[in-house]
């Protein structure tokens, strides 16, 4: 049943692909199963490209699944000056929304209320009447989003109940991806289904020349041959290059009921105290959570490979910086869950030995370097991921003097992607299509049981993620093919579900 979907990431597949691995020569390594290693090596397959993806955990394990699950437009950007990288996103975000992945993005309204200040909104009006123009330049982003405007009180209050009423607000348009982790998997499996090998589990341990060591499962060495490897280890890339100069910067998020802002259907958008360019996000998912985001904090010393953890200061900026405009202000209490993630911001070549406090104003663009047969791509955001790999893998094919000159990623669908007239007709839960797409109705099938009572996950979600989608853990079903794991209590009773899944299927 397993090979009846493309690319499918099932045992059987991963023990053939470790089998054919060892000892074998491939034009390229990919290490690291983030956005960028998974976006990396389908553009590589694509051209022709012999690929074998190596992952030390799982997919979306790293900084790729603790984003703010956004596509954005780059207004940000455009506050700092930076045009070509917001028509970068821009153009990117049309990529993502129009053809490769619809199924797994929606347009989102952002509301920034009077009550944040008049001349918060006013300048907000400015920025997203600006992000429409670009929007409007960039191929496909014509009619992907609707216009920035203002709003009635009425309106406010009806986007984002929980606000303090009485006052209007401005509404700009952005894309809101339903899960990022499922974008990574969802990588991953169409570059296998292009020929990529792509096994998850497999630490490399060092890059000797064209030698690549690989510790399989923390018990099986592994060698293989490779005539690139692009270094995608995001965070941890200085371990294979250790001459890299990255600050990391901790963006946090806080997840919250969201019937304690009304159950808004907008993004709620708070200006960052000082700040003209930052803002705190209240996000609403389709699951009825909202999360709250984002913080952005220096990180000095080793990066460790456990998961990150929002501070106490975090915590409390995040709900102080909401609290100023909401009726009735939220509470620790009222946190069910938080996450954190590391990114991997570039020092550039011109600052000093250290990185000072100003992660924040740091630039988003991505570096590429060259260390011997080591190509490392680190930087950059998961909106742009694809521009990121093509760029990538030109340099690739310029070395080897093979592979397709261009890239054909932006005309090319991922695993699950349809047109959205295609998409609203499918015989699948509208919840169900806009994670998996075209393969919902195989989903649906195999179990339509809530993995915790009360939410929406259902357990033939996790039966998919094992034979599909090269899950192999508790934490693979529960923290990363599903997002139940974000809030604590409800992965606890999730467990046993998953425990019986796996005897089940894996």
């Amino acid at each position: 049943m397993s090979s009846s979907l493309p690319g499918s990431l099932s045992a059987a597949r991963r023990s053939r692909d470790l089998d054919d691995v060892a000892g074998s020569a491939v034009d390229v390594v990919v290490v690291g199963g983030g956005v960028t290693g998974a976006g990396v090596a389908l553009d590589a397959a694509v051209r022709g490209l012999s690929v074998v993806l190596l992952e030390r955990a799982d997919l979306a394990s790293g900084t790729s699944r603790w984003s703010s699950k956004l596509v954005h437009g780059g207004l940000r950007y455009l506050a700092h000056g930076e045009i070509g990288l917001a028509r970068e996103s821009a153009r990117e975000r049309a990529v993502l929304m129009g053809t490769t992945a619809p199924h797994l993005v929606r347009p989102l309204p952002f509301l920034v209320p009077d009550v944040a200040g008049r001349d918060v909104s006013a300048l907000a009006a400015a920025g997203g009447r600006l992000g429409d123009a670009v929007r409007r330049s960039v191929p496909g982003g014509r009619g992907s989003l609707r216009s920035t405007r203002r709003v009635s009180a009425a309106e406010t209050s009806r986007l984002v109940p929980g606000l303090r009423a009485g006052r209007g607000g401005v509404v700009f348009w952005d894309g809101q991806l339903s899960d990022d982790a499922r974008l990574v998997v969802t990588l991953a499996r169409t570059a296998a289904a292009h020929g990529a090998q792509v096994l998850t589990g497999a630490d490399v341990s060092a890059v000797d020349g064209a030698d690549v060591h690989v510790n399989v499962d923390n018990r099986e060495a592994v060698t293989l041959r490779a005539r690139v490897v692009v270094n995608a280890a995001g965070v941890w890339a200085q371990r294979l290059a250790p001459s890299l100069r990255l600050v990391p910067s901790r963006g946090s998020h806080l997840v919250v009921p969201g019937a304690r802002l009304g159950s808004p259907t907008a993004a709620l958008t708070v200006p960052l105290p000082g700040s003209r360019s930052r803002y705190v996000f209240a996000l609403p998912q389709p699951g009825g959570l909202v999360y709250l985001g984002i913080t952005d904090e220096p990180v000095s010393g080793p990066v460790p490979d456990d998961d990150p953890v929002p501070s106490d200061a975090e915590v409390q900026q995040l709900l102080d910086t909401v609290n100023q405009v909401l009726a009735e202000p939220l509470t620790r209490a009222d946190v069910v869950g938080a996450y954190a993630g590391l990114r991997p911001l570039v020092l550039p070549a011109s600052a000093g030995t250290g990185p000072g406090d100003a992660t924040a104003d740091l630039s988003r663009k991505h570096l590429l370097s060259w260390d011997g047969p080591v190509l490392t791509v680190v930087g950059g955001k998961l909106t742009t991921y694809r521009a990121m790999a093509e760029e990538t893998v030109d340099a690739v094919v310029a070395r080897l003097g093979k592979g397709a000159s261009t890239s054909t990623t932006g005309r090319l669908p991922l695993v699950g992607a349809a047109p959205r007239m295609v998409l609203g007709r499918l015989a699948a839960p509208v919840r169900l299509v806009g994670r998996y797409g075209t393969e919902a109705p195989v989903v649906a099938q195999l179990g339509k049981e809530a993995v915790v009572e009360g939410r929406a996950e259902t357990v033939g979600e996790l039966r998919f993620a094992v034979r599909y989608e090269g899950a192999r853990s508790v934490a693979d079903l529960l923290d990363r093919r599903t997002r139940i794991g974000l809030v604590p209590a409800d992965r606890a009773r999730a467990v046993p579900v998953a425990e019986r899944v796996l005897a089940e299927d894996g």
